[in-house]
């Protein structure tokens, strides 16, 4: 790879849930994604045209997760591109909307982004979700409160829940 085909950067940090990686690109960040436990080595199709280097936003999104997990960050504060179909990109958004330590159900995303009858693609474009926790698709349960669909496995999507909980007990709400 010459220095004039690298396109973004990337670097593995090391979470209390395990490796997640931070990419960005032109100045945004573009992925934050759990590694595989078994196999902590970077993908090479998620680092293609990408050099490992500490870049000032990886390092700020790094220490924002850091805050995140020490339960003293709610809300993330970091520029960043999703590339994705409409349809994705406002399933994302409105993931955005639901607050720290709060659940919903997947039709209620629905309902929020005006498609009440598209639960079943809003699942689908949650599993798509590039920002793993600074987008948090991890919010969204079953109807009944269970747990379904989550990239990363279901044990960290409940870790993930029981983090917030801990630190905003008693504002879980699902509807």
């Amino acid at each position: 790879m010459t220095q004039s085909s690298v396109h973004g950067s990337y670097l593995c940090y090391e979470s209390p849930m395990g490796p997640i990686l931070l990419a960005e690109k032109g100045g945004k960040l573009v992925r934050t994604d759990f590694m595989e436990r078994s196999n902590p080595r970077v993908s090479p199709s998620l680092t293609e045209d990408f050099k490992q280097v500490k870049t000032r936003l990886l390092s700020e999104t790094q220490k924002q997760l850091e805050e995140y997990f020490m339960g003293r960050r709610t809300e993330f504060e970091l520029p960043y591109h999703l590339e994705g179909t409409g349809f994705q990109k406002q399933a994302w958004n409105t993931l955005m909307n639901i607050r720290y330590g709060e659940t919903w159900s997947y039709a209620k995303q629905a309902s929020r982004m005006g498609k009440p009858n598209a639960t079943r693609a809003v699942g689908q474009a949650n599993g798509r979700n590039p920002l793993t926790i600074i987008i948090p698709c991890h919010r969204v349960t079953g109807k009944n409160g269970s747990l379904t669909g989550y990239g990363s496995g279901l044990d960290r999507k409940q870790q993930l829940l029981e983090l917030e909980e801990k630190f905003n007990p008693g504002q879980r709400h699902l509807s």
